[in-house]
């Protein structure tokens, strides 16, 4: 089912969850002066993970950061976070705003091109706080994001656009797995932050 409504108000998902998208949430210069200071001031490092036992370095990158030195554990690779930049405050401001909603923890992607994606998953880690908000901002390349029901295996897609926010909220971590696919047709980098509520102990 292809989805593109800009309306933060709909429900993109039909059940099990909630999922909205609000398009792009700042103009297309402060997108790319966003985009460009962090592609070049964040501590990017390769992501690496545990998948069927076998130790894997992926060519994306990633960054944490937080109100603390929170620990993230995921996919057997553990991340200390980093304090905000003055940068990532400002974008966190304008995130909580529109999603009415405060975060403590922040994880970035960045995607080289195409080539580099995120496979089925949920974001759903014991150090998360349940049902929680997570909000997806999305700079630079614009890349298809789909959902897919666990059980029903039905699936929703839309395009997130540069400077676009899409907020996952409720049961959906519960009942949805969502992809980043990878594609031939983008050669520009993407970075996606996705502001999280995180169990700070």
């Amino acid at each position: 089912m292809e989805l593109f409504s800009p309306d933060p108000h709909q429900n993109l998902l039909p059940y099990d969850g909630e999922v909205n998208y609000f398009g792009p949430i700042m103009a297309e210069s402060e997108a790319r002066g966003y985009f460009d200071n962090l592609r070049g001031n964040v501590p990017w490092k390769n992501d690496e993970s545990v998948l069927f036992g076998k130790h894997i370095i992926t060519a994306r990158q990633v960054a944490w950061f937080g109100d603390g030195a929170y620990v993230y554990k995921y996919s057997g690779s553990t991340k200390q976070a980093s304090p905000w930049t003055p940068e990532l405050e400002m974008i966190r401001a304008l995130v909580e705003k529109k999603a009415q909603t405060r975060f403590n923890s922040c994880l970035l992607n960045l995607y080289h091109h195409g080539n580099e994606g995120m496979g089925w998953h949920r974001d759903n880690e014991d150090s998360l706080i349940k049902q929680g908000t997570i909000a997806s901002l999305s700079l630079g390349a614009e890349r298809s994001f789909n959902f897919k029901h666990v059980t029903r295996k039905e699936t929703v897609s839309l395009l997130l656009e540069n400077g676009s926010l899409l907020l996952m909220k409720g049961a959906t971590q519960s009942h949805w797995l969502h992809c980043l696919p990878k594609t031939k047709k983008v050669s520009t980098p993407r970075i996606n932050l996705t502001f999280r509520c995180f169990k700070a102990k």
